[in-house]
């Protein structure tokens, strides 16, 4: 049997890239504060994160979760949107986001 790639969310790479810029952190930075938490992390796989060409370790999202100040399941689920302001005061609680 063949191995594919599993199917990733399609808003994930927007949603990674939206939170960095929000946060006002350059792909260095957000490497660097990835790498704080033991994720062995490196610009350019920021980079391929936020152009969907790389597939970020589940580590690597929680942490993104975190600095963003919103549940794990708001990265992943293409149905909640990302609070207008990050990091979020608290956990942003989930509300669906608009179909395109």
């Amino acid at each position: 049997m063949g191995r594919s790639r599993r199917p990733q969310p399609a808003k994930l790479a927007s949603k990674l890239r939206e939170i960095r810029v929000k946060l006002n952190l350059s792909q260095q930075q957000m490497a660097e504060h990835l790498s704080r938490k033991k994720i062995s992390v490196r610009p350019g796989h920021i980079s391929d994160y936020e152009l969907g060409k790389r597939e970020p370790p589940l580590a690597a999202l929680l942490a993104y979760s975190r600095l963003a100040g919103v549940y794990l399941d708001v990265l992943v689920d293409d149905l909640i949107g990302l609070p207008e302001r990050l990091p979020a005061g608290s956990k942003h609680k989930m509300g669906v986001a608009k179909q395109s």
